[in-house]
């Protein structure tokens, strides 16, 4: 499910500077899973009990074991490099304040909604969310290059 705006090729590319507007938006949503976080584990190399081990976890303010932030992040980036602005952006800045914990078995969902367009810099800057139902469990703000369409 790809974005059908005037201006997108999801063969190719992604939007050009010139196609978004402030305002427009994308968002994904995950079910995480036990394998999502043994794999992320894995991947990063981060294997925090209170991610890995619920003896562990169990004893912490969590009660259990919660997912790592950082796939969340990895959501937003899924936004971002898919949808909105699409393939061909860059990512150069991500501001990110982790509100609540999210767990195994919850449906994230990102969002990414540009606040601003600095066209001079080719940077276009998102307001980023991630919920589950309808409680923010990640915010922040992130920054992306875009091309031109004559670049």
């Amino acid at each position: 499910m790809y974005p059908t705006h005037q201006g997108y090729n999801d063969t190719l590319h992604g939007y050009y500077l010139e196609d978004l507007q402030v305002g427009m938006s994308a968002s994904h949503a995950k079910t995480v899973t036990e394998t999502d976080v043994v794999l992320f584990a894995g991947l990063t190399g981060d294997n925090n009990p209170i991610h890995c081990n619920d003896v562990f976890a169990t004893q912490t303010q969590f009660k259990s074991r919660i997912v790592h932030g950082m796939f969340c992040a990895g959501l937003i980036s899924c936004v971002a490099g898919t949808r909105l602005p699409g393939p061909g952006c860059v990512y150069v800045d991500q501001q990110l304040r982790f509100k609540a914990p999210v767990r195994i078995g919850d449906t994230v969902t990102a969002v990414c909604t540009i606040q601003e367009i600095v066209p001079e810099r080719r940077r276009v800057i998102m307001r980023t969310i991630c919920t589950v139902q309808d409680k923010v469990v990640v915010e922040g703000s992130a920054t992306f290059v875009v091309n031109r369409r004559n670049s």
